[in-house]
């Protein structure tokens, strides 16, 4: 708990064995309540990793996607009475001794959302991101700004905190399943009014870390800047687009068929 509030870290993985122990032993369990790993039908034996280090499993029944993944776990958060929710990729890209700090904006009531930037602390590049990416990033992150009236440093870090609040409101199973839901998540999170903080990232790129080749970066890039304009559009009223109605569907929504708990087989297992 912080500030009286309950803290959820929640982990979207897919072949994150090689790394998952070593970004589980960094979360601080002194204000971190529960933790939550969704697997989504991976190739590897992480959900048998999870089990060992005692969290709490959800297995997708196949690959569904990385936006998919997000949609069960902040659902599950919700259901456990997280007050923030916390996603950490446990791909160990990203350390989660900043958990404590994102938290703590969150529970604070100082920010709604918070994100945790590579680029704020200028360290990205040092850090082994790609110059394409690091270009790709800038750019997008521009354009984005420009769009949709925000000053964002950067809208493609997969390390962020939100309040239940948003969890709850945002129509966040309007969303798409694929990579994009990040960044339509953080234009849902901007077109209703609430508030995002952000804190300094350091960031590692090593041969088990996650990454989406060119050709995925490219449509994600694509997907971003239609999400951008579809925000202005629908600003302007000059449209109206299903992932920003406050009538559209949420996570209360959520079908959950397509995924089972396997936290009981984790303990009796």
């Amino acid at each position: 708990m912080m500030n009286g509030k309950k803290v959820v870290v929640v982990m979207p993985a897919y072949n994150a064995a090689a790394t998952l122990e070593r970004t589980y032993a960094e979360v601080p369990k002194d204000i971190v309540d529960d933790v939550i790993l969704v697997d989504d039908a991976s190739r590897d034996n992480t959900i048998e990793h999870a089990r060992n280090l005692g969290i709490k499993c959800f297995l997708h029944e196949r690959n569904w996607g990385y936006g998919r993944n997000q949609k069960t776990c902040y659902s599950e958060a919700l259901k456990l009475g997280a007050d923030v929710v916390i996603m950490v990729h446990p791909d160990y890209q990203y350390t989660p001794l900043i958990i404590p700090a994102m938290a703590n904006l969150v529970t604070s009531g100082l920010y709604d959302a918070v994100l945790a930037s590579r680029i704020l602390g200028g360290s990205a590049l040092q850090g082994g991101m790609p110059m394409w990416k690091y270009v790709a990033n800038r750019f997008l992150t521009a354009s984005q700004n420009m769009l949709m009236g925000a000053k964002c440093s950067e809208y493609h870090t997969g390390y962020r905190a939100f309040s239940r609040e948003v969890l709850e409101k945002l129509p966040l199973w309007e969303n798409s399943d694929d990579f994009v839901f990040d960044n339509q998540m953080l234009a849902q999170t901007i077109y209703f009014g609430f508030k995002i903080g952000e804190v300094s990232c350091p960031t590692k790129y090593f041969k088990e870390a996650s990454s989406i080749n060119f050709r995925r970066s490219c449509i994600y890039g694509m997907g971003c800047l239609k999400t951008a304009s579809q925000f202005r559009l629908q600003k302007m009223g000059k449209a109206d687009y299903k992932i920003f109605d406050p009538k559209g569907r949420g996570l209360k929504d959520q079908d959950a068929s397509y995924y089972s708990d396997q936290t009981r087989e984790c303990c009796e297992g």
